[in-house]
């Protein structure tokens, strides 16, 4: 796991974001268990407050759920739920570029075609 000192993101954050993405990527499966909340902060070298605030994230978010004694587990992530959160993600990426393209100078029918030619070199 990477963390980004300067990024501007707070170290929680980082940590949710980056669980979130292997969950929803089926890094992590159907009742698998986080890695404990004490070993993490050991290993990031972080505050155990840091990471416990990180995994509350991700079960506000219903990506897993708390277990007495045991941990965290990752709760069975329903397919349509999925894609509508890669479609947000999606989004979120096209505003970012679009935001780009503007400052670039771009007009919509060259970010199009840009977008076409990235989507080509993917496929192949």
């Amino acid at each position: 796991m990477k963390l980004l000192q300067s990024s501007g993101v707070p170290i929680y954050q980082q940590i949710a974001d980056q669980f979130k993405e292997e969950i929803l990527n089926g890094k992590y499966k159907d009742g698998e268990y986080l890695p404990s909340i004490r070993g993490l902060a050991a290993d990031l070298k972080i505050s155990v407050i840091t990471t416990m605030k990180a995994y509350e994230i991700l079960q506000s978010e219903g990506l897993v759920t708390a277990m007495q004694g045991k941990g965290y587990y990752v709760n069975a992530q329903d397919s349509e739920m999925l894609k509508e959160q890669h479609m947000r993600k999606v989004e979120e990426s096209l505003l970012e570029a679009i935001h780009a393209a503007k400052i670039a100078g771009l007009t919509g029918e060259e970010l199009v075609m840009m977008l076409e030619t990235l989507q080509g070199v993917t496929e192949e």
